[in-house]
């Protein structure tokens, strides 16, 4: 009985993206089929999403804030979870308690108050403006597994580090960040991805069609009047999810140990 669960909770979970996929195949412009595979298949919509639209500048312009957003956050978070590991100051039980409370609400909710402060700085329809949305965000969602990371590295390898001569930046970067490749390729992959297929905030702030990521790309190209490109809207989501899957695959090993290395203190 239980493998008949997990059978039909996996083909729930698969049957959509299989759908997808053979949506992007098929023949005409209209994702209704009375088959689930099609009759006749086609890579013409593929073709046509990179002479017809601007998917290659939405893709590239996608993994340029992608990436900056992934290098920045992870910083961020790296510096910020290790002072709240290692340190104790002023201040620190209540930042905890902060982050702690933002976690409860979605990102969604401060989106007039950015609007505001990045048309008050001139970021408006900027790749730097969601950079900086997402590398920020990062902290808040990633700060106690990265903080539960930190507390299982011994003390006694700094300490045995600093008696050697090593200077603190130098116990930092020769001693930890080694030692937190898992927690951090969890994270960076975290915000990669959360920064890579995002919709709200690209929406928010991306006003003209060559600055936009392909998630507003894809979302305008069928909220037209009029339009019925739902194939070639297919072949697209299959491309947006190409990068994330194969990083997730590579990545995978280093995912589950960073998600279970911060689980309990040792």
């Amino acid at each position: 009985m239980t493998y008949v669960i997990l059978g039909v909770l996996t083909f729930l979970s698969l049957f959509p993206a299989l759908w997808i996929v053979l949506s992007s195949l098929k023949e005409g412009n209209s994702l209704y089929s009375d088959t689930l595979i099609p009759r006749e298949m086609t890579f013409v919509h593929y073709k046509d999403l990179f002479e017809k639209t601007m998917y290659p500048r939405w893709f590239l312009n996608t993994l340029k804030v992608a990436v900056f957003s992934t290098i920045i956050g992870t910083f961020l978070l790296l510096l910020t979870s290790y002072a709240i590991s290692r340190f104790r100051f002023a201040g620190r039980k209540t930042t905890l308690k902060t982050f702690l409370v933002l976690q409860m609400f979605p990102g969604f909710m401060a989106m007039i108050a950015i609007f505001v402060m990045l048309n008050a700085i001139g970021l408006l329809d900027s790749h730097w403006a969601l950079i900086l949305v997402y590398s920020s965000g990062s902290i808040i969602t990633n700060v106690f597994v990265a903080k539960g990371f930190f507390d299982t590295i011994p003390r006694s390898l700094e300490d045995a580090a600093r008696i050697d001569g090593a200077s603190p930046m130098k116990v930092f970067f020769s001693v930890i960040v080694p030692l937190s490749t898992p927690m951090l390729t969890y994270a960076s992959l975290m915000i990669f991805n959360g920064a890579f297929v995002d919709f709200i905030f690209a929406d928010l702030i991306l006003r003209t069609e060559e600055q936009r990521t392909l998630a507003v790309g894809l979302y305008k190209m069928v909220s037209q009047r009029n339009s019925t490109e739902f194939t070639l809207f297919a072949a697209g989501a299959v491309l947006v999810a190409v990068p994330v899957t194969l990083l997730f695959l590579f990545l995978q090993r280093y995912l589950v140990d960073g998600l279970t290395a911060g689980a309990s203190k040792g």
